[in-house]
């Protein structure tokens, strides 16, 4: 592990695109096979409309997102149609992923994700595929927007991430894929490491 991250009271992981997989393309060509065929207008990693965002939050219910996504497809589409597309994008936690968690046990972590009531299922699903322990037990906290009533890239949200975990955000190191996080997080005063692919991350705390 480098040097300076000795000095790193926590450090926060983004969930989608850093520890677990995603492919955003898979839902797009799902959604576009049930009808929605301008899928992208409305929904990509770098922005959103803003059903999308309330679902994130926790202010509209899964019924009520599927409902939504149904005014843009055919009416023979199911429920169960709909949440298989939207979690078409949800991949799998690369194995080295999980080992770097144990390697970093000693250290204090807590994880901050953008993410739904519906994918968070199908993440604990695929978690459970590569380890029994529950992913709770590697971090001190997870912080899911649709829990928190928070999104990135809103500075006050890492802000407040930081005062329930009382660090000092220039003592906290945050990880993500997505360029806005990043700056949002920047902003905040939080170390960050832009996560570009998995060979440079394990590189980092190698």
């Amino acid at each position: 592990m480098k040097a300076y991250l000795e000095s790193i009271e926590i450090i926060i992981f983004d969930l989608g695109g850093v520890l677990i997989d995603l492919d955003y393309s898979a839902t797009s060509f799902e959604m576009k096979k049930l009808g929605f065929l301008n899928f992208d207008k409305y929904y990509s990693q770098s922005d959103q409309q803003a059903f999308f965002d309330d679902f994130d939050t926790g202010k509209i219910s899964e019924q009520a997102f599927i409902n939504q996504l149904k005014s843009f497809v055919g009416t023979q589409v199911t429920p169960n149609q709909l949440v298989h597309a939207w979690n078409k994008m949800i991949g799998v936690f690369p194995l080295q992923k999980v080992k770097l968690l144990e390697v970093l046990q000693g250290k204090r972590l807590a994880m901050l994700s953008n993410t739904n009531s519906l994918h968070w299922k199908k993440v604990e699903i695929e978690w459970g595929k590569v380890s029994n322990i529950p992913i709770n037990n590697y971090f001190e906290k997870i912080f899911l927007s649709h829990e928190i009533g928070m999104r990135k890239p809103h500075a006050d949200t890492f802000l407040a991430v930081c005062d329930l975990l009382k660090v000092n955000p220039s003592k906290t190191l945050f990880i993500d894929d997505s360029p806005q996080h990043i700056l949002g997080a920047t902003q905040a005063g939080l170390n960050t490491f832009y996560y570009k692919n998995q060979t440079e991350f394990l590189q980092f705390f190698s």
